[in-house]
Formats: C-alpha cells, sequence, structure tokens
C-alpha cells in the first residue's frame, strides 16, 4: 500500500495524459513519414505509368525516388522507436514524481531539416527528369522500347486512313520507291461479313537499299521489305505504325552504316502523317 508521502509524490493524471497524446502523435508522426516514403519509393514507376497512358515520351529515370523513400522509411522506424523510448523514460520520471522534464527539441529540429532537404532532392529529381522541348515536340509519339521485344513506333495522323494512304503512296512514287502491295485487312475482313476499323497495311522497298541489309543479315529479309500500318483505334484516332530501325538493327544484327537504308521509313511515315 502507498504512504501518504508516495502518493503526493506521484504526478497528476493529466500529466500520464498528456504524455500518452505527445507519444501518439509522434507514433502517428513515424507512420506517416513510412507510409509517404514508400509513395516516394513507387513514384519513378508511377511517373512512368502516367506517361505510358498519355502516350507521352519515356521520361528519364535515375531511381533516386526509391533512396529518397527508403530513406523516409527508416527515419519513420526509428521516430517510432525513439518515441516508444522517450515515452517509456518520461514515465518512469513521472512515477518518481519528477514532473519537471527538460525536453529536447534536437530531434524535431533535425527531422523538419531532413524532410527540407527530402523535398529539395525530389524538387530537383523532378526537374531532371522533365522531357526536353525536342521530346515535348513528339508528346504525341509513342514508341514501344525495345525492352519490350515489339520496336513499334505509332505516328498520329491528322488525315483519315484513306488520306493517309494516297498521300504515303504518292510520297513513294515521287521518291521513286516501289509500293509492292497494299493490303486493305478491313477491306478484306467486310467481304467475309466482318467488321474493323479502316486498316491498311503498305509494303515498299528499294533493291538498291534492301538487298545489302539482306547480304550482312539474311534474317533481315523476314521483315523487309519496309512496312507501314495506317489503321484507325477505336476512338477514331488514325495512326501510321512501323517497325523502329533501331529495333530491326538489333534484332538482326546490321552493321550501323547501313541503318540509314531502314532509317527511311521514319520520315516517309511522319511526312504521310502531316
Amino acid at each position: 500500500m502507498n504512504t501518504p508521502q508516495e502518493i503526493s509524490q506521484r504526478a497528476d493524471l493529466r500529466d500520464y495524459l498528456a504524455a500518452e497524446r505527445t507519444f501518439l502523435a509522434w507514433i502517428r508522426t513515424g507512420l506517416a513519414l513510412m507510409g509517404f516514403g514508400f509513395v516516394v519509393a513507387r513514384f519513378g514507376l508511377f511517373l512512368q505509368e502516367i506517361n505510358a497512358q498519355q502516350n507521352a515520351p519515356l521520361l528519364k529515370s535515375y531511381g533516386f525516388s526509391s533512396w529518397f523513400g527508403t530513406a523516409l522509411i527508416a527515419v519513420g522506424v526509428i521516430v517510432n522507436v525513439f518515441s516508444g523510448w522517450r515515452y517509456a523514460q518520461f514515465i518512469r520520471k513521472l512515477d518518481r514524481g519528477e514532473t519537471s522534464y527538460p525536453a529536447s527539441s534536437t530531434r524535431m529540429v533535425a527531422i523538419a531539416f531532413f524532410l527540407a532537404l527530402v523535398g529539395l532532392a525530389m524538387a530537383i529529381y523532378l526537374i531532371s527528369i522533365r522531357p526536353s522541348s525536342s521530346q515535348s515536340t513528339n508528346s504525341k509519339e509513342r514508341s514501344m522500347t525495345l525492352g519490350s521485344d515489339k520496336g513499334i513506333i505509332d505516328k498520329p495522323s491528322n488525315h483519315s486512313v484513306n488520306e493517309t494512304v494516297e498521300k504515303l503512296k504518292g510520297i513513294l512514287q515521287a521518291k521513286g520507291i516501289t509500293l509492292f502491295a497494299l493490303v486493305d485487312h478491313s477491306g478484306e475482313a467486310a467481304k467475309v461479313g466482318m467488321k474493323m476499323p479502316p486498316t491498311k497495311l503498305l509494303i515498299f522497298g528499294n533493291p538498291k537499299g534492301g538487298t545489302p541489309l539482306m547480304l550482312a543479315a539474311p534474317s533481315s529479309a523476314i521483315d523487309l521489305p519496309l512496312k507501314i500500318l495506317v489503321w484507325e483505334d477505336a476512338g477514331g484516332k488514325v495512326w501510321a505504325s512501323y517497325n523502329s530501325p533501331a529495333y530491326l538493327q538489333q534484332r538482326h544484327g546490321l552493321p550501323p552504316e547501313l541503318l540509314q537504308n531502314i532509317a527511311v521509313v521514319e520520315t516517309l511515315a511522319t511526312k504521310a502523317a502531316e
């Protein structure tokens, strides 16, 4: 049983409740830091996902968001552990009747400066991955990365499928490039009672340009002659799609000096879509 002297030395209930509220506030701070750290760690992937949905060029990522997020999570864990230790220490002091407790603001100031540095670093990171002006002019161009094993580039056309095809045929004729075939996929589908958006494939080339490629890498004959697919998506937008020259070079191991023989497809698709 406690003596009257011991009871008089114990702190007031309000002191215990205030200490508990402070402890819970620090716990919430630690949890918020860990949650925010997780968001920051996944921030790079979030940017890439938004970028892909908007059909914009791929942003250059340095992976710094993962380090920032991990650091924030670590700080959150440290805050929770430290606040638990300080709370237990403070309660023991209250039990001993030591109601005057010099609180240090060092840890609060340190956390504030750390978060300010993280915010500054994230701002620098966002500026560093912002697309350049040359990339933003082609923000409507969609490019499948080589890592996806597709290597397809889609350019938006300002014309209908038929108009784009006719324009491309005129460009090929003016440049002396042979149009080997024009495959009307949607037209053939209509013949068998099936419906699909306008879709036409142009197969074209020049033996003077294609033969050296096939001699250097016989497997390139699978993808030659060059092709441009003009098609309309479900939203009514018309696209001119073709195999990326860089993808074809990597796929078949084409010599760099022959890359110009297939790079012409980019110019043709761009002019037809204008």
